[in-house]
């Protein structure tokens, strides 16, 4: 009997951590790779992603018309796109701004060269996967202060998205060029918070920090104006990871931002639960025979 017992508690226990290998592992591998979490800068955390096929639509610029002539500075770049796309907008093949396809268009206020500039909407998908270019839109930026002073100040960044949870501090590089010094530099992050300022006496990489307090997608809006009085914009978006409310939204148009879910796999049990007992059975009844072939020569060798 107290063999019996032995292996039925051998049994249970190789079920129990069976099924809890079964629920536990793949249902938490699955969840941290569909709906990775965003680590904080206090914590160390292991992020995955399934690749998907790259967008294959583009966007399409339908302001401004092809040929036009400004004299301003910003102007609008607006058109089609694929919802739930992100819209980056090149001029000569820098980044002039960013805006997030919430309801099938986009409008950046784009900062533009002086002279030519071939104006070209890219979009990109969460991973960053690029589709195809929309159509190139050629226009002229007549800049009487860069006749005037040789130069003017110009804004880009490697990001045109970036996000990070609510109450914490997002930071976000950008980079400053041309013009002279000292700079003043201003950052609307679109919550309504007010503008931000700040100053800078050269050219460079400069940081700009905002903590956003609701979640949501938001248009952001920096400008920088040189000691001449040259100025450049950038749009771009910011993000304030989670489920987006209505009223946090900010311009860009609310929805979902960033939600975890963890999915629980069933299946896998109940196909691994009848295996894993017909295993343990086949096991047992072959250990019986070869007890009892133990037996019978124990038995033969003393008669």
């Amino acid at each position: 009997m107290s063999h019996i017992a032995f292996r039925l508690n051998k049994l249970f226990s190789a079920l129990a951590v069976t099924v809890l290998l079964i629920f536990a592992a793949p249902a938490t591998a699955m969840a941290d790779v569909l709906n990775p979490t965003n680590p904080t800068s206090t914590s160390n955390g292991i992020e995955g992603t399934i690749p998907g096929p790259a967008p294959t639509q583009a966007a399409s610029i339908g302001t401004p018309a092809n040929g036009q002539t400004f004299t301003n500075i910003p102007i609008t770049v607006s058109g089609l796109c694929p919802k739930g796309l992100l819209v980056k907008v090149f001029s000569n093949n820098i980044f002039v701004g960013s805006a997030q396809c919430t309801s099938g268009s986009f409008s950046v206020q784009a900062d533009l060269f002086s002279g030519r500039n071939d104006l070209v909407a890219r979009v990109y998908d969460a991973l960053d996967q690029s589709g195809p270019d929309s159509n190139v839109v050629t226009v002229t930026f007549n800049d009487a202060q860069f006749l005037q002073y040789g130069t003017r100040v110009s804004l880009t960044s490697a990001y045109a998205k970036r996000g990070a949870d609510p109450g914490k501090e997002l930071d976000w590089p950008i980079t400053l060029s041309g013009g002279v010094g000292p700079y003043a530099l201003s950052a609307d992050w679109g919550d309504g918070s007010g503008t931000e300022l700040l100053s800078a006496t050269s050219t460079g990489t400069i940081t700009i920090k905002h903590t956003y307090t609701n979640a949501g997608v938001y248009k952001v809006v920096v400008k920088a104006t040189d000691k001449n009085g040259t100025t450049a914009f950038l749009q771009l978006v910011g993000i304030g990871n989670g489920q987006a409310s209505g009223a946090a939204s900010g311009s860009s148009g609310g929805g979902t931002v960033v939600t975890t879910k963890t999915n629980v796999l069933w299946w896998p049990a109940l196909v691994m639960l009848p295996v894993t007992i017909l295993a343990f059975w086949l096991g047992g009844r072959h250990e019986l025979f070869s007890i009892r072939r133990q037996l019978d020569k124990s038995r033969s060798e003393i008669q």
